[in-house]
């Protein structure tokens, strides 16, 4: 190689230099960087949370209308009524609680098939069914509802409200033997807060909350029934819960007279609704001796003419004290 080839390859012209340069830059960079990797990616995740919230928020509502009737009425609040047989009385009587019960409310009907091909056939719970008011109900096997100790351990079994009743927070259970009074001046729905509320059998009962017709928040029976199990053939299950819900902390349970939302063995007036056990076949001489307390009472509650047996006045026997006596010559 010649000595003006070498002068050439070594001599410093502007491209040489700016090259270098930037070689020098580079590897500052390179130096430098990784020291301030966190700090830059913070500050770019600030700048795009920063442009985020500058974008506005657009909802597409693809569907309007919901094809479920039911959607029409709250998912968490829940008339039932568990009946395998066949009485005159029961879509009446349904049809006047879903009068009386708040609008929001949804009703269910379990039965044998008997039962619900009897209360579906009516016109009446016909269209209720198409509104979505009205669900009827068999249960699969291995369920069973033809005695009150099935049904007891329907009730005390967390699967039952997982599989048929999901979502329910309330549940206003009522039999045939129960009713709500239309005369009444409160609301089914200003009882929401107490996890369970009935009717007391005494009147310093610690527990108001049998079962024939009461008001239960499931959340407060789920809260049992994790830890608790009920053995087959013992309480019914209204009492079996009662004596662990007043144990239950933070548990809001009925006592007493005051704090009762119906009437079966104490009495009190102008009480929600009454449960008359077994349709009047064991009738509390405290509610039901006096003549003129009863009167009052169905002059309160007419409706109870629908879920008791009755007879005209022009009925009775010569010498019926109108209390279940008959006095006066030639009898006992």
């Amino acid at each position: 190689m010649s000595s003006s080839q070498l002068q050439n390859m070594f001599a410093i012209t502007r491209t040489k230099v700016i090259l270098i340069v930037s070689l020098v830059i580079t590897w500052s960079f390179a130096s430098i960087l990784p020291h301030y990797t966190s700090t830059i990616r913070a500050h770019f995740k600030a700048r795009i949370h920063d442009a985020l919230q500058k974008i506005p928020t657009i909802k597409v509502d693809w569907n309007t209308t919901s094809d479920d009737p039911r959607d029409a009425y709250s998912s968490q609040k829940v008339a039932l009524m568990i009946e395998p047989r066949v009485l005159p009385h029961l879509v009446p009587q349904i049809l006047h609680m879903i009068a009386v019960v708040p609008p929001d409310w949804r009703f269910v009907f379990i039965g044998s098939e008997k039962s619900v091909i009897s209360v579906g056939r009516a016109y009446a719970t016909k269209h209720q069914q198409v509104i979505g008011k009205l669900d009827l109900m068999v249960l699969p096997e291995p369920w069973q509802i033809d005695s009150k100790e099935s049904v007891f351990r329907i009730m005390t079994d967390v699967r039952f409200y997982d599989e048929f009743l999901p979502g329910v927070e309330w549940i206003l259970k009522y039999e045939s033997d129960s009713i709500l009074c239309a005369n009444s001046g409160t609301s089914i729905n200003e009882w929401l807060d107490w996890s369970w509320v009935g009717a007391p059998r005494t009147a310093d009962d610690q527990f108001s909350g049998n079962g024939g017709l009461s008001l239960r928040r499931v959340s407060a029976i789920r809260q049992i029934l994790e830890f608790q199990v009920r053995f087959n053939d013992t309480q019914p299950e209204d009492e079996w819960f009662g004596k662990r819900l007043i144990l239950l902390p933070g548990a809001k349970v009925a006592a007493g007279i005051d704090e009762a939302l119906a009437v079966e063995d104490v009495y009190r007036e102008k009480a929600m609704g009454f449960h008359v056990r077994d349709g009047g076949q064991n009738l509390p001489d405290a509610v039901w001796r006096d003549p003129n307390q009863r009167q009052q009472i169905f002059g309160y509650c007419p409706e109870l003419s629908m879920i008791m047996d009755m007879k005209l006045e022009r009925e009775r026997c010569p010498g019926d004290n109108k209390q279940g006596e008959i006095l006066g010559e030639g009898f006992m």
